[in-house]
């Protein structure tokens, strides 16, 4: 049968880590799956997937270009805070190959891969969902159909799918990244460059209402920044940020831009046959803008509740994938949301947090949270003196 003809059990609209782990998931589960993905589009992104990701999701060590051993820290009056990893590692992908290995194993996983841009998802008179995209390389006007029984939405922030289909689908607030992947110059004498550290800037005149970074991914580097400031110069601020750190004159590869969302979605079902998964359901960590583990975390998650759905006919099934994401990373997005909200609104709180970080407690409780994707309980004591310093620093009773 052709994906035109036949109906199958789900298609997943986008080939990203959240909709090729979902594609792989259900095809792995013995689903009929089709993946559509708009082929060759590369992701603005730093690339950083933590041991957790790495275990949870079977992700082969030669994927990883880079290990990075530590963060840098640049505060506003460009005074560095390092913050080493004590005896592990942050990964590091290049998408353009990560995310085209990801959607190859959902293909041998047995998902149908489909290659081209969504349109619009009409359905048949018995309620059979009809997905209807251009196919990529056609001429301009030509649509082609694909059937499914459910849908998996992770076509991206500001989805089409979650503003036709899911209330408040087309509300998400949104921060938008800009980056440049450049030729990594050797390491640097002067330690202004290491390719097994990442450096993130909280500079104003990097961002000012995020943070730049500058992320090594072996043979290459992503330079970038984000703002949800509309009218802020990305582009200019990215320049500024090369040249500040010696990489003007760095050989520049291509360059990328994309929206990422800050917040995620109140619902992410349209109470029928369709769920929303990474991106497109909003899973991007505040502060941080960490994406790549929640988005296939999110795409398993679909995956379940799909396959629940499935089994059972209820729809409401397609309501626990955002009940189990938020019951388990709830509370790390609300302070990690609350901490963008406060630390970031001005160059003296960034100056201040950026010393904040210099405090061991604050180092290793970070690590661990970022590392595990768990909030540490086990020691109270660093989470009260990191409380009271916290604290003193909002109180302004300690010097930035």
């Amino acid at each position: 049968m052709t994906a035109q003809s036949e109906i199958f059990d789900c298609v997943v609209v986008g080939g990203g880590p959240s909709g090729a782990t979902a594609a792989d998931d259900l095809a792995r589960a013995g689903r009929t799956v089709a993946l559509l993905d708009r082929a060759g589009r590369i992701k603005p992104c730093g690339g950083a997937i933590p041991p957790r990701c790495i275990a949870d999701f079977a992700i082969p060590p030669d994927l990883l270009v880079a290990r990075i051993r530590s963060a840098r820290m640049v505060s506003p009056k460009r005074r560095d805070v390092d913050m080493p990893i004590d005896g592990g590692f942050v990964g590091m992908v290049d998408r353009e190959h990560f995310d085209e290995w990801l959607r190859e194993r959902a293909a041998r996983s047995g998902a149908s891969r489909l290659a081209g841009t969504f349109e619009d998802l009409a359905r048949d008179p018995d309620g059979t969902a009809v997905i209807r995209y251009r196919p990529k390389g056609a001429p301009s006007g030509t649509v082609a159909e694909v059937r499914a029984r459910s849908v998996i939405g992770a076509d991206g922030a500001r989805s089409a799918l979650a503003k036709a289909e899911v209330k408040g689908g087309d509300s998400v607030k949104c921060v938008f990244a800009y980056h440049e992947i450049v030729r990594s110059p050797a390491p640097a004498a002067d330690d202004s460059f290491d390719p097994a550290r990442c450096d993130v800037h909280y500079r104003g005149v990097v961002s000012p209402d995020f943070y730049g970074w500058i992320f090594p991914h072996g043979d290459t580097t992503s330079v970038g920044t984000g703002s949800a400031r509309k009218g802020f110069a990305l582009r200019d601020a990215v320049g500024r940020l090369r040249a500040d750190v010696g990489l003007g004159g760095a050989e520049t590869l291509r360059r990328e831009g994309a929206p990422i969302p800050m917040k995620p979605l109140k619902r992410w079902d349209n109470g029928r046959d369709l769920v929303l998964a990474g991106d497109a359901a909003g899973v991007v960590a505040p502060a941080s803008g960490e994406g790549i583990y929640y988005a296939m975390l999110g795409g398993r998650l679909a995956a379940d509740a799909v396959a629940e759905f499935l089994e059972t006919g209820r729809s409401k099934a397609l309501a626990g994938a955002r009940r189990r994401f938020m019951k388990e990373h709830g509370q790390v997005f609300f302070i990690l949301g609350l901490m963008q909200a406060v630390w970031y609104r001005s160059d003296g709180m960034r100056e201040r947090f950026v010393k904040l970080c210099r405090d061991p407690d604050v180092q290793r409780l970070t690590w661990d949270s970022y590392m595990n994707k768990r909030i540490k309980r086990s020691d109270p004591m660093a989470h009260l003196r990191v409380f009271f310093k916290d604290m003193a620093h909002l109180l302004r009773l300690a010097t930035p």
